[in-house]
């Protein structure tokens, strides 16, 4: 496994030309491109004014934007499973996987250190966590739990870090706000990354960070389960019925998520093990129409332009956030961004507000794919 997308994949990065063969899961490839997809769309648009399911949730429930990262979590568990248990096969030395899997993890890590040092690097503000960050640590911990635990082990390791996350956010006390305060600035997780953290905090917050330290534990749960995923499409079974189990899987998981919303929200800000249950039950549910369309049917062409998206997903993600914090930084002489003048000159006069930025951020993922189309042209795949 290469870690050449933003999440590691399935199997070694072919030519351009394999995505089509039969050995390979397109519908994984085009889960992750779609994904991507998403993730420049919703962190893109013209203005503020764009669509409520181009945002985040306020905080409690849920939007479109709120399933885009624990997908790309997800992803990496299933990508695991498939990965180190192929190669276990082969008699790699777990010795080596151990090292490699440190080496891919900390420059995960770095780059997304990268990201958040644009467009001045500042030591004492410097954001440590992130979405790559949470990539990396995630990443790092569960293929060391893939590796050192069976089935059984790996489903109390999820229940355990569901269970332990919901007893510290509804046990431990927080100074001020007691236990059980689940509001932005009462919050146990909230409370710790204000210790923690401090000044390297997410710069639009401030006092906490939506990838913070206690609730990258639900989050790593969230890979966990794309363990399970991948335990299920090992199987030596006809693919009808993998697709069967990962329906079914997915849909007990969505209820389970919706009922213990009574209990603990659905936050994706704090991701909450109900938000956990409830995006990897979406997440098996969708997949399994993938595979059942893409790898059973042969419905393979119409999804090429996903699989190209997700094939370099780690060089579009980086162009994306670097490329929007230079023209949103960049100023004219006019005093406005280069960001404000292309979606005022070119979309606004185009649209009501919510449909111009809409159009800005349709127009800025045509771009995110031209740079991987190019790329995949040119057979490129960027790996670490």
């Amino acid at each position: 496994m290469t870690t050449d997308q933003l999440v590691p994949e399935p199997a070694e990065p072919r030519p351009a030309s394999a995505i089509a063969k039969p050995d390979r899961l397109v519908s994984l490839d085009a889960f992750r491109g779609l994904t991507m997809m998403l993730m420049v769309l919703v962190n893109d648009a013209g203005s503020g004014a764009i669509y409520h399911q181009f945002h985040h949730a306020e905080w409690n429930g849920w939007t479109l934007t709120d399933t885009v990262f624990p997908s790309f979590l997800w992803i990496v568990g299933v990508a695991i499973t498939l990965s180190l248990g192929s190669r276990l096969q082969k008699g790699v030395p777990r010795k080596s996987l151990y090292e490699q899997i440190v080496r891919r993890a900390v420059i995960l890590y770095v780059l997304g250190l990268i990201v958040y040092m644009a467009p001045a690097f500042n030591p004492h503000t410097q954001r440590l966590m992130g979405v790559l960050q949470r990539i990396a640590i995630c990443y790092l911990i569960v293929s060391v739990i893939y590796l050192t635990t069976s089935i059984r082990g790996q489903v109390l390791w999820i229940v355990g870090l569901l269970a332990s996350y919901w007893m510290m956010m509804t046990l431990i006390p927080v100074p001020g706000f007691g236990a059980g305060n689940l509001s932005v600035e009462g919050n146990f997780a909230h409370y710790i990354d204000r210790i923690v953290l401090g000044h390297h905090n997410y710069a639009s917050t401030k006092t906490w960070d939506p990838e913070g330290i206690i609730s990258t534990i639900p989050a790593i749960a969230t890979a966990l389960f794309g363990i399970m995923a991948g335990h299920i499409l090992r199987l030596k079974r006809p693919l009808s019925e993998k697709v069967a189990w990962l329906f079914c899987a997915g849909n007990c998981l969505i209820v389970l998520g919706l009922v213990c919303d009574i209990w603990l929200p659905i936050n994706k800000h704090l991701w909450t093990s109900s938000f956990a249950m409830f995006m990897a039950g979406l997440d098996f549910v969708v997949f399994a129409g993938f595979l059942w369309l893409m790898d059973g049917c042969g419905w393979k062409r119409w999804a090429r332009p996903m699989v190209i998206m997700g094939m370099n997903a780690i060089a579009v993600y980086m162009l994306s956030e670097l490329l929007a914090e230079l023209i949103g930084q960049w100023h004219l002489a006019s005093g406005a961004s280069v960001k404000h003048w292309i979606f005022q000159t070119l979309f606004a006069p185009l649209a009501s507000p919510s449909i111009a930025a809409l159009l800005y951020a349709l127009a800025y993922t045509a771009l995110m794919y031209v740079f991987a189309w190019f790329l995949y042209r040119k057979k490129w795949f960027f790996r670490v």
